[in-house]
C-alpha cells in the first residue's frame, strides 16, 4: 500500500513535469512564431517575402526593382560594364511616361558618383529640389550595396522617392541582384527612415580614396556621365559631379530664361565654377558668393591644381558684372573654346555626349569641350548661375596614380582629337 501511493505521487510529480515541458515548448513555439511574424513585418516593406510578395502588382516599388534587374542590363560600347538603365524611377519620371505635359519637364540635373560619395545626394538635392539623374559604379560586394541603398533611399526618402532617377554601373562580368539576404544590414531603418539610409551612406564614405576603388578597376566617368544624361527625358541638361551643387534659384531663372528665349541650337549656357573651404556655408545666391570670393573662402574651380583649366571663363568680368545676383538670367558674353578649358553648362538633350574612352583621372570633361567646339558650339557665359564644389581640391587629396593616368589619357586625347577631323570634316576648327 505505501509502495503503491509512492507510485501515485512520481506518476503526478511525473505528468506535472511533462504538462509544464510542453508548456513551455508551446510558449517557446508561440514566441518564434510571433518574432517570426515581427521580422518578416519588419522587412516586408523594405525587402518583401515571395510568400507575401504579390508578383503581379506592377505599381510595387519591389517588383518594378525586380522588374529593372530581371533585364541583366546592357552592355556599354567597349563591352566591359553592364548598365542597369532606370534601376529606380522617380514618381516624376513615371508620371512624365503617362501623358504630363513635356514642357514641364524643362531641366534635369545629371550627376555620377560610387556608392562612397552618393552621401552628397542629400544636401544636392536639397539645393536643387527638382528632377536629378544619378549614375552610380560599383564594383564587388558594393554592386548588392548599391542596389539595396538605392531601393532604401527611394522607399523612405520622399524628395528622392518624387525627383530622383537611378542608373546602375557595374562590370560585365558582375549582376545584380534584389537584396533578399541583406535584411541584417538594414536592421531599424524603417524606424528611422531617410536619416537612418544616409547614415548607412556616411558609414561607407571613406572606403575610398578618389579614383582608387580597386586593382585594375577603373571608374568610366564619361560613360556614367552619359547614362545619367541619356537617363533623363528632360529638354535641357547640366552635368556636374555629385559632390557640387548649383546656385539656388538655377531651376526658375532657367526656366523663366525660356519664356523669353531658348538658347540657339549651337549655345551651350556656361555656370561659372568655383570651390568654397570646408568650414563654409555654400552660397545659395551671387550676392553670397561673391563676398566669400573677395575674402578668399571662395575661389575658382581646380584654382590651385590647374588654373588654366577654367581660367577662360572671365571670373574677374563675371565677378565685376552687376552684384545683386538676383534677376533674370541672361548671357553676359560668349567666347570661343581654347585649349584647356572644361566648363559646366547647361545644353540641350542634342549636344554631343561625352567621349567613353576616357576613364580615371585626365581629359574626360576637356575633350567633350573640344568636341562641342569643333562642332560649331559657341560658349555663352550667364549673369547670376553658378555651380560650387565642397571644398578646396588641393594636390594632396589625390591617389598616387594621377600622374600615371593623366599621361595615358593624354595619348587617348590626341586619337581622340585625330579623330573629331574624320567626324566633322568640314569644320575649320580644330583643338
Amino acid at each position: 500500500m505505501h509502495f503503491s501511493k509512492k507510485c501515485s505521487v512520481f506518476k503526478v510529480v511525473l505528468s506535472a513535469l511533462l504538462i509544464v515541458a510542453l508548456l513551455q515548448l508551446i510558449y517557446l513555439s508561440f514566441l518564434s512564431k510571433l518574432h517570426g511574424r515581427q521580422q518578416r513585418y519588419k522587412y516586408s516593406e523594405l525587402f518583401g517575402s515571395k510568400k507575401n510578395g504579390n508578383i503581379g502588382d506592377k505599381n510595387s516599388k519591389k517588383e518594378r526593382l525586380r522588374y529593372s534587374l530581371s533585364s541583366g542590363g546592357i552592355f556599354d560600347s567597349s563591352g566591359q560594364y553592364r548598365i542597369y538603365k532606370n534601376l529606380i524611377k522617380s514618381d516624376f519620371s513615371n508620371n512624365q511616361k503617362l501623358g504630363a505635359d513635356p514642357r514641364s519637364h524643362h531641366l534635369a540635373l545629371a550627376t555620377h558618383t560610387t556608392i562612397n560619395n552618393l552621401h552628397h545626394l542629400d544636401s544636392l538635392l536639397e539645393r536643387w529640389r527638382n528632377p536629378l539623374s544619378v549614375a552610380i559604379f560599383a564594383h564587388g560586394q558594393d554592386v548588392k550595396f548599391a542596389t539595396a541603398l538605392v531601393y532604401a533611399l527611394s522607399l523612405f526618402c520622399p524628395q528622392i522617392q518624387a525627383l530622383v532617377d537611378f542608373h546602375l554601373v557595374c562590370h560585365s562580368e558582375e549582376m545584380a541582384s534584389f537584396p533578399e539576404q541583406d535584411r541584417e544590414h538594414f536592421a531599424g531603418l524603417e524606424d528611422q527612415g531617410c536619416p537612418g539610409v544616409f547614415a548607412k551612406l556616411e558609414s561607407h564614405r571613406d572606403k575610398y580614396k578618389n579614383y582608387v576603388i580597386g586593382s585594375n578597376v577603373s571608374y568610366p566617368n564619361n560613360l556614367l556621365r552619359n547614362v545619367a544624361r541619356t537617363g533623363t527625358d528632360a529638354a535641357y541638361i547640366l552635368v556636374i559631379d555629385i559632390d557640387m551643387v548649383p546656385s539656388a534659384d538655377l531651376h526658375h531663372q532657367f526656366v523663366t530664361m525660356l519664356m523669353r528665349h531658348e538658347p540657339a541650337h549651337d549655345e551651350v549656357l556656361v555656370l561659372p565654377a568655383f570651390e568654397i573651404r570646408h568650414t563654409r556655408k555654400l552660397p545659395a545666391s551671387k550676392a553670397e558668393l561673391v563676398q566669400l570670393y573677395q575674402v578668399g573662402e571662395v575661389r575658382p574651380f581646380y584654382e590651385e591644381l590647374c588654373p588654366r583649366c577654367q581660367a577662360p571663363t572671365n571670373y574677374s568680368r563675371w565677378v565685376n558684372l552687376a552684384r545683386k545676383g538676383s534677376g533674370p538670367l541672361e548671357v553676359a558674353y560668349t567666347l570661343n573654346w581654347v585649349d584647356p578649358w572644361e566648363p559646366f553648362y547647361i545644353g540641350a538633350k542634342s549636344v554631343p555626349l561625352y567621349d567613353e574612352n576616357f576613364r580615371q583621372y585626365g581629359f574626360n570633361r576637356i575633350s567633350q569641350a573640344c568636341e562641342l567646339y569643333v562642332a560649331g558650339f559657341r560658349f555663352s557665359v550667364v549673369t547670376n548661375a553658378f555651380v560650387v564644389h565642397r571644398g578646396f581640391k588641393v594636390q594632396g587629396d589625390f591617389h598616387s596614380r594621377k600622374d600615371e593616368e593623366n599621361r595615358k589619357n593624354r595619348l587617348v586625347f590626341r586619337a581622340f582629337k585625330e579623330g573629331l577631323k574624320t567626324k566633322y570634316p568640314s569644320s575649320p576648327r580644330r583643338c
